[in-house]
């Protein structure tokens, strides 16, 4: 009730947008809420741009950018080697947490884009800590997030991922593109 009547104050004034978008603390279980990106040359993305497919959402702090390699070597080792993950119903890719580094955005983009033709994929940039705060991520960190196609969260990971759990991660996955 409480809220219904500052939603009305706040509409009345013109204010209506503070709540627009509201943070979510993402666990496991709980539906994303969506957002829009854009890439290097700066295209706008959303979930949306692959529907149908299973995300693993990297969203990187540009200081911990070799966190999960090993992780994302498996990952790419399953799709391009052993043909056990199919790029047609999964799609893993990176988002930028600009805001939580002392580097230049330019060097960020160079960055990036030798990270995007090494995994064949695409990175996204989060200038102002948007998606941060939209799904209550840690700052100065690496998360990945595990999406089925419905946009449920299967999986959070922060920090570095065990490379004892690559292999249990890709079943995972595996199992969510066959759903």
């Amino acid at each position: 009730m409480k809220r219904m009547i500052i939603t009305l104050i706040f509409s009345t004034f013109g204010l209506s947008g503070v709540f627009s978008q509201e943070k979510v603390k993402l666990a496991v279980g709980l539906k994303a809420p969506d957002w829009m990106l854009p890439d290097s040359e700066k295209k706008e993305f959303t979930m949306d741009s692959w529907a149908g497919k299973v995300l693993q959402v990297n969203y990187v702090d540009p200081d911990e950018s070799e966190l999960n390699e090993p992780f994302n070597e498996a990952v790419n080792k399953a799709i391009d080697v052993d043909k056990r993950l199919s790029r047609d119903s999964f799609k893993g890719f990176g988002i930028v947490d600009c805001k939580s580094t002392w580097k230049p955005n330019g060097l960020i983009r160079s960055i990036a884009g030798k990270k995007a033709k090494k995994f064949g994929t695409t990175i996204l940039f989060d200038y102002e800590a948007k998606l941060q705060n939209l799904w209550g991520l840690p700052e100065d960190n690496y998360s990945v997030v595990i999406l089925d196609k419905n946009r449920i969260c299967r999986a959070l990971f922060t920090g570095k991922i065990s490379e004892a759990d690559n292999e249990k991660i890709i079943q995972m996955i595996i199992g969510l593109t066959k759903e």
